[in-house]
């Protein structure tokens, strides 16, 4: 079960957003990310408790970040329920799309569990609804994933796959390099892992 600590960062200037101290784990319902989230000077921003099923698309999503909630699923494309911080306004939401993204480095993961890329396969397109901080809103997003390198590590604990996507917002034609170990976010773009305390797992 790995433990550690992301730094996230403005990806153009750098500037400490948060720590991001989490756990994750394979189950039997498919893989789970837990989270917490911190301010550079330590105030708690809020949370991420994301389950997958066995096949990557998201059996239950839970958001908190300045007193905003939102729960999300795979239901009819994504359904989710954000809620306001006073809890009296709650609006649902419904897309045809594949799967949620966010901020959390969990939600790289979860994307690549989803589409099971390989080197050879060409670029695939997937519809995503994105959760933007800091008040959860929601807004649909489009990105091309090409895994475009996998390189094997020796290391003390066996070897270690590195696995190299290249991920393109179909809106911008920007690009970017995320780089994964099993359920582990090494870097991209905003994303640091300064601290891990045990070895990816292998989701296969």
């Amino acid at each position: 079960m790995p433990r550690g600590r992301y730094a996230l960062h403005d990806p153009h200037d750098r500037t400490p957003l948060a720590e991001e101290h989490f756990h994750c784990a394979p189950g039997p319902s498919g893989w789970r990310y837990v989270s917490q989230l911190t301010a550079p000077a330590g105030d708690h921003l809020g949370s991420v408790d994301l389950t997958l099923d066995a096949l990557g698309r998201p059996l239950r999503l839970e958001l908190h970040a300045a007193s905003w909630q939102v729960r999300g699923a795979a239901l009819d494309g994504v359904t989710w329920v954000r809620t306001d911080p006073t809890g009296t306004h709650a609006t649902e939401g419904n897309v045809r799309a594949h799967a949620f993204t966010g901020s959390s480095p969990a939600f790289l993961v979860a994307t690549a569990r989803l589409l099971r890329l390989t080197p050879s396969a060409a670029a695939t397109r997937v519809r995503l609804v994105a959760f933007t901080d800091p008040v959860l809103a929601p807004r649909t997003v489009d990105q091309s994933w090409a895994l475009v390198d996998r390189e094997t590590h020796a290391t003390d604990n066996g070897p270690l796959i590195v696995d190299a996507y290249q991920v393109t917002a179909l809106d911008t034609g920007e690009q970017h390099t995320v780089h994964l170990a099993g359920d582990v976010v090494l870097s991209a773009p905003g994303v640091e892992l300064e601290d891990l305390d045990s070895p990816p797992s292998n989701l296969g």
